[in-house]
């Protein structure tokens, strides 16, 4: 109960308003610089509105912007080192109750992802909240680092990640992910992976949990949506969980493939309204597939969507 207190505080809705300040940018100081004729800086610092009217930033290159952003990555290095090691300890505490360093897990999730945004300064606008303390299957689509520390942040308590089995050896982070008992498949072929879907469904019904999972199965290089992998499907179909989407827009902008550096780019994300799946049937799989990444289609911008040549191709094979 104490847990569930603690991380409803940290999701609650005040504290909510209390970062959406903080974390706020600036305004752009045009008149400024329009006064001076700094024409420059005014492009440098000006919001860029494109026609579907997503907003974008123009880069500022200037050193001391380059170095603010190097500190911040840092800082999040440094915290989320820290919050993982105490976490770590509290977990080896509780190894006797399995869904206790569940409950843990979120705890950490909510307080380090919170932290890391608050660290980066990204201005956030979140959407459809009154979704996000169902029991379901939440998907998010997958751009950035950034995603990562939004869904840790925004997924309920009393839910558990899925990840490949390898991430046991990722140093500190991949042990911590065990011991709060998220879950693992084997992606070594076809087969093991649908035999490992249907454990993680089973897993979830037993231990009356959520699940967050990223349907496309690895990063996007560009921002733009990936074809969809088939399991999140089979584990809807097995558990007969509803399946809320998470839309993540503008992460790909802040922080870009292959980049150690973090840009003020507005991110925003968007709980859509839960997908009923309680009379799914296997035979139409594919069917269910498309009809998720369409609607992500609907909602994502311009510059995410898949390329004309690239969007015949919406599903994967896991």
């Amino acid at each position: 109960m104490e847990n569930a207190s603690v991380s409803s505080l940290l999701r609650g809705r005040w504290v909510d308003s209390y970062f959406e300040a903080i974390l706020r940018s600036p305004e752009p100081h045009e008149k400024k610089y329009a006064a001076t004729g700094d024409q420059r800086q005014l492009h440098r610092r000006r919001q860029l509105v494109s026609g579907d009217g997503e907003v974008e930033f123009a880069d500022d290159d200037r050193w001391i912007t380059v170095l603010i952003s190097v500190v911040r990555i840092v800082a999040c290095v440094v915290t989320m080192l820290a919050t993982t090691i105490f976490w770590t300890v509290v977990m080896l505490v509780l190894l006797p109750w399995p869904y206790l360093r569940v409950r843990q897990g979120n705890l950490y999730g909510h307080f380090t992802g919170r932290l890391m945004m608050w660290i980066l300064g990204n201005p956030i606008k979140i959407e459809g909240s009154e979704f996000s303390n169902t029991r379901a299957i939440y998907i998010c689509n997958h751009a950035s680092p950034l995603d990562i520390f939004l869904v840790m942040w925004l997924t309920p308590t009393g839910s558990v990640g899925i990840a490949k089995k390898e991430i046991i050896w990722y140093p500190m982070f991949g042990q911590l992910y065990v011991l709060a008992n998220h879950l693992r498949i084997d992606r070594s072929n076809p087969a093991a992976a649908i035999e490992s879907m249907k454990k993680v469904a089973q897993a979830i019904v037993k231990k009356n949990l959520s699940l967050i999972i990223f349907p496309e199965g690895t990063r996007s290089k560009t921002g733009r949506l990936l074809p969809f992998k088939k399991g999140f499907v089979h584990i809807a179909l097995q558990s007969k969980l509803p399946i809320v989407p998470m839309v993540l827009t503008g992460t790909h902008l802040a922080w870009r493939k292959n980049s150690l550096r973090v840009r003020p780019a507005p991110l925003k994300v968007r709980y859509l309204p839960p997908i009923k799946t309680i009379d799914w049937e296997e035979k139409d799989i594919n069917k269910y597939v498309e009809m998720v990444h369409d609607l992500y289609l609907q909602h994502l911008p311009e510059s995410q969507k898949p390329l004309v040549t690239e969007g015949k191709n919406v599903i994967r094979e896991s």
